[in-house]
């Protein structure tokens, strides 16, 4: 069992336990990304990028002659190219780092520990993402004439279909002859939500109006 925690890595590279290590970051890859896609909405390009980065990582600390210290810079730079333009979400930076760390253990030899890391690191990303936080909440967006006063208007449906209601936006459209409003919801009955909009279509005079699920804006941490 010991031996299942004992580097592999030596002084001379061989071909043997190159690819073995190159397997168990492969493998990492794949289970971290299975961990980021649970219950996640990411990018086929992103979810390529955690499989691809512990080979990377691997391949770099080996070329530079298992000098970690300039492996971890070089690739500490590589993995925040991505978040340059775009911030990126807490869950996927965490994968990110998480993908590194695998392909450092694999690079260092320690392919037992990577898998066993990974695996418990990537079982304990799903448990939390089972577990319920926070309130469930909708966009509701309401196109209403120039000569409506929205401020209260809606005040007696909202008390009525919903447990919670805030206007979150406000914006003229149409040369200023409409107003597009946004509340930010939650339904007291989600099988009641078309009688909901029915009767705020005779409140905007039978304007456009959506209701729609309430996602995490992809810029947050």
């Amino acid at each position: 069992m010991s031996a299942f925690f004992e580097s592999l890595a030596v002084t001379t590279v061989t071909p043997q336990n190159f690819f073995i290590c190159l397997g168990a970051a492969f493998l990492c890859g794949l289970i971290v990304a299975f961990a980021a896609a649970f219950k996640s909405r990411v990018s086929k390009s992103f979810l390529i990028s955690l499989v691809m980065l512990p080979l990377i990582v691997h391949t770099v600390i080996v070329m530079v002659n298992g000098n970690i210290g300039t492996g971890v810079a070089v690739m500490g730079a590589f993995s925040l190219v991505r978040f340059r333009s775009v911030p990126g979400k807490a869950k996927d930076i965490a994968s990110i780092f998480l993908s590194m760390t695998a392909g450092l253990a694999c690079a260092a030899g320690f392919v037992g520990i990577a898998l066993i890391f990974t695996v418990i690191a990537a079982a304990v990303m799903v448990v939390l993402s089972l577990i319920p936080y926070g309130e469930k909440h909708m966009d509701l967006r309401i196109t209403v004439p120039e000569s409506l006063r929205y401020a209260h208007e809606f005040d007696d449906l909202f008390q009525e279909y919903t447990s919670s209601h805030r206007l979150t936006k406000a914006k003229t459209t149409a040369m200023g002859s409409l107003y597009k409003l946004t509340y930010r919801i939650k339904l007291k009955d989600a099988e009641k939500s078309q009688e909901f909009i029915d009767k705020l279509r005779c409140r905007n005079g039978n304007l456009e109006i959506s209701l729609s699920e309430n996602y995490d804006s992809p810029e947050e941490l």
